[in-house]
């Protein structure tokens, strides 16, 4: 896989990273919650992403809750730790329960200093690390002041328990009002060919400022990868089936978006998958789009988008999407 790096000055990575919040399924965060989760095939597939190059691997503390962070721990031990760039988030606290069931916990942001000065030592025990090479704030509270939530992230650059920090789902006003506290590493939110919103301003922001942009999401929660036709293509458990965009009635609309998807594919021998990755890569030199996966098929098919040729007229028709019915949550 060719590279990239993170951001105009720091360290180089795989331009496609690993996403690892689906490997936290049958708990609170992932689509399948009954699916029960596969430590020794995520631990893997995680090894298996540094073997084919992609280096960033992002993760979170309430992924699991907790438990996610202690899977890319184990995965990276033995030697693997200097192989990865190490992402991880703080700046979410859970609520309810936390047993797997229909009370399993939401998240609310918790930006308290207090909050990040004590979560980076409970990441670093489960990562089995002594720094993360990424840090970054899930997101914004509105009840503390970015610049406090921001000054005690640059205390842990200072304490050398993160070598930086991002954010994710930001304004790039709230962008600017970090930077002033400390530099910006990255800025990770939602971005595919069916949610765009971050071309209009972040992303270009970003880019002119050499802040590396981390899509999640971005084959579409599966969608854009062409794996659902209907409703009953989803498990009855499945988180998705909540999604606006996955109703009936727009599932059905959103259908032409992979009818053309697939067409691209066909001519320029890929999958719509890596059709919808090579478009992500082709928004920016610090686009790095982190797909999630549990499987090593999907996880060689999405490094392998790295090899798919978009022309100009290939990205004109993407480009020219409709886009998607539904909100995205």
């Amino acid at each position: 896989m060719r590279s990239t790096t993170l951001g105009r000055t720091a360290p180089e990575v795989g331009v496609i990273g690993l996403g690892c919040m689906s490997m936290s399924s049958g708990m609170s965060f992932g689509y399948d919650r009954r699916t029960p989760r596969d430590d020794a095939t995520s631990i893997a597939v995680i090894r298996q992403a540094l073997d084919l190059g992609a280096t960033l691997i992002d993760t979170a503390d309430v992924y699991g809750p907790y438990t996610n962070e202690e899977t890319v721990g184990r995965a990276l031990a033995g030697g693997r730790r200097g192989q990865a760039v190490l992402a991880t988030k703080v700046g979410l606290a859970l609520t309810g329960a936390q047993d797997g069931s229909d009370n399993s916990p939401g998240a609310v942001p918790d930006g308290r200093p207090e909050h990040v000065r004590s979560s980076i030592d409970g990441s670093l025990r489960r990562l089995g690390t002594d720094h993360v090479d990424l840090y970054q704030l899930h997101r914004v509270d509105p009840r503390v002041p970015l610049e406090e939530t921001w000054g005690a992230m640059a205390e842990v650059v200072a304490a050398g328990k993160a070598r930086r920090i991002g954010l994710s789902e930001v304004t790039v006003e709230q962008i600017e009002r970090a930077r002033r506290v400390h530099p910006v590493a990255s800025v990770q939110s939602e971005l595919s060919l069916w949610t765009r919103d971050p071309l209009a301003e972040v992303l270009p922001y970003c880019e002119d400022h050499g802040i590396a942009f981390l899509p999640f999401a971005p084959l579409g929660r599966g969608f854009l990868a062409g794996r659902f036709s209907s409703l009953d293509d989803l498990p009855e458990d499945d988180l998705r089936r909540r999604l606006p965009r996955f109703q009936r009635d727009a599932l059905q609309s959103n259908l032409a978006i992979i009818g053309r998807i697939r067409e691209i594919a066909g001519r320029v021998g890929g999958t719509p998958a890596q059709v919808a990755l090579a478009w992500l890569l082709a928004q920016g030199r610090y686009v790095i789009p982190i797909p999630g996966t549990r499987t090593p098929a999907h996880l060689v098919e999405n490094a392998g988008a790295t090899d798919i040729k978009l022309s100009t007229a290939d990205l004109a028709v993407l480009d020219a999407l409709p886009a998607a019915e539904g909100g995205r949550y």
